[in-house]
């Protein structure tokens, strides 16, 4: 990937690409027009100075360090950010990073730590409590969801067997369903319940509530009636708070978007200083959601790691990939962050306003070096102090310009980023 990246070019080489065949054909044509005018006004010596000038303005004008400007510095920004964890898929996406002004994170996983652990398990209907915590290990062994296999591991430690299904069913955002003795059962989340008339209870309401303040994500389970709720906790990852401070430092708006209730989701955005926050997100919301930040002309980088993430991630301005998230999520993203650190995150964007700031100095020098020395070339001083630019000096100037370009590339290997 690194190699890929390394070798695509940037939307500004593109552009260089071009003027540099505008350049060329230009040069030529300055140096024909050069050799002609000291044959005009040469005088006694014409044609020797004609000869000279017109080819010291082909020596001086070699078009290397324009076109070794841009592709010197995203290579050495692709590498420098392998070395830091930060995988660059292209150059486009190291070049349009320092323009990011939004920043969308999805929770689970991304600003926790995404390993979910069961606090709590409080049951409404103690009745049939061994056979409702079967029914639950055979519902939640069938999901692939992290919360399901917090809820799984809970109860293997509590010895409890699993029953064997009827029907089980996966409701996307939602939670699952299974059928047992023509008895139908759900668990996930409120939305679930309210969508099957199951009723929430004032105790389970007030039970929910508290686990919610806590920063808990909570599963319902219920049949006809809610049965008991399981609360699970995801520890938010030490870096999280100071990376989210120094995006906002940097004056990007810092969005968190979620499928826990409003809470859940505030207990977690004020834990971390995040100020805009989204609740209750289905996958399809979280694209919508990029969608209407870059309506608003903003340019946008999603940061996710799940399956759920990749179409919002698709369809952000610059993509960025957990590296110990799904598999697609990486595929997707343009960036991907081989640490869970997130101040990952503010480091690739400071990568990429390093890596843009070498390339415009290269592009500076390499036209400010063209625009005096082809003039000089010319001869523009003989009329007034009797100068003339040696070929030799301008082929060791037109060398010299080539290294500085590359050594000022280079000096991205050394920044702090």
């Amino acid at each position: 990937m690194v190699q890929q990246a390394q070798g695509s070019k940037s939307p500004v080489q593109k552009l260089v690409d071009k003027v540099a065949g505008i350049f060329v054909p230009v040069v030529i044509a300055v140096s024909i027009l050069t050799f002609i005018t000291w044959m005009i006004i040469g005088g006694d010596n014409a044609f020797t100075h004609a000869l000279l000038t017109s080819i010291t303005v082909l020596v001086i004008a070699c078009p290397c360090a324009l076109g070794l400007a841009t592709p010197t510095a995203i290579m050495v920004g692709i590498g420098r950010g392998a070395d830091n964890n930060i995988l660059i898929k292209d150059a486009e996406s190291l070049e349009l990073a320092v323009r990011v002004n939004a920043v969308v994170i999805d929770k689970t996983g991304t600003i926790t730590e995404g390993k979910p652990v069961v606090t709590d398990m409080v049951w409404f209907d103690s009745g049939e409590l061994e056979n409702n915590k079967r029914v639950l290990h055979a519902l939640e062994s069938r999901s692939e969801h992290p919360l399901a296999t917090a809820v799984v591991s809970k109860l293997k430690e509590e010895n409890i067997e699993t029953i064997s299904l009827d029907h089980f069913e996966s409701l996307t955002a939602r939670g699952i369903s299974g059928r047992v003795n023509g008895i139908q059962y759900f668990a996930g989340n409120e939305r679930l319940m309210r969508e099957n008339g199951i009723t929430l209870q004032d105790d389970v309401v007030t039970t929910v509530r508290a686990f919610e303040v806590q920063n808990k994500s909570v599963i319902y389970f219920a049949s006809d009636i809610i049965l008991g709720v399981i609360a699970i906790s995801d520890k938010v990852k030490d870096s999280s708070k100071a990376a989210i401070a120094a995006l906002q430092k940097r004056d990007i708006e810092v969005y968190m978007l979620t499928g826990d209730q409003q809470a859940a989701a505030q207990a977690v955005a004020s834990d971390v200083g995040i100020r805009h926050f989204q609740p209750g997100v289905l996958p399809q919301d979280k694209s919508e959601f990029v969608k209407k930040l870059q309506e608003q002309g903003k340019v946008v980088a999603m940061v996710g790691d799940g399956i759920n993430d990749s179409q919002a991630l698709a369809q952000a301005d610059v993509s960025i990939a957990m590296g110990k998230g799904s598999d697609i999520a990486m595929d997707v993203a343009k960036i991907t962050l081989i640490t869970s650190d997130l101040q990952s995150i503010p480091r690739a964007l400071n990568l990429s306003a390093r890596t843009v700031a070498g390339i415009r100095q290269n592009l500076f020098w390499a036209f400010i070096y063209n625009a005096i020395g082809i003039p000089l070339a010319a001869g523009v001083l003989y009329p007034v102090n009797g100068f003339l630019l040696d070929p030799m000096i301008a082929g060791g100037a037109m060398a010299l310009s080539s290294i500085s370009v590359v050594a000022n590339s280079l000096r991205l290997r050394i920044a702090k980023i």
